[in-house]
């Protein structure tokens, strides 16, 4: 007979500025899409 109960996950430690830096990779150029996105459907519509 298995054990099917579910366990509970180990905490992950992660450092601040490793966090900082990936926010930083994944936002500026999301934020950058989103703004020219938004300029040219703007002057589409505008």
């Amino acid at each position: 007979m298995s054990d099917n109960t579910p366990r509970a996950l180990a905490p992950v430690k992660v450092s601040a500025g490793k966090l900082a830096v990936a926010w930083a990779l994944v936002g500026v150029p999301l934020g950058y899409g989103v703004f020219q996105t938004l300029t040219r459907v703007a002057a589409l519509f505008g």
